[in-house]
């Protein structure tokens, strides 16, 4: 197979001469903007809240609550108060 004038390829390019007109003018000031992030304030408070959950689960007291909980799950002996459950839930259902 013989390609003739290879060249020729490169020179219909309808779209080259678009991309140029884009940068002149009010073009080249888009160009030189730079990316921006903003927060919400309710994100901010999202990454606080975060952080501070982090600190709770550190703590070694909380760790340690948690372990026996797991242990008492496990095996089975966990039990649950229906009364506390009753009290927490009837503000919710009135």
């Amino acid at each position: 197979m013989k390609i003739n004038e290879p060249s020729r390829i490169g020179g219909v390019n309808p779209y080259h001469k678009q991309q140029d007109g884009k940068l002149t003018g009010a073009g080249k000031e888009k160009a030189k903007l730079k990316d921006q992030l903003q927060i919400s304030p309710e994100a901010k408070e999202l990454q606080e809240l975060q952080a501070a959950s982090q600190k709770n689960a550190a703590d070694p007291a909380r760790l340690a609550k948690v372990e026996e909980l797991k242990q008492q799950v496990s095996t089975g002996t966990y039990r649950v108060d229906s009364g506390k459950i009753a009290e927490k839930l009837l503000p919710y259902l009135k």
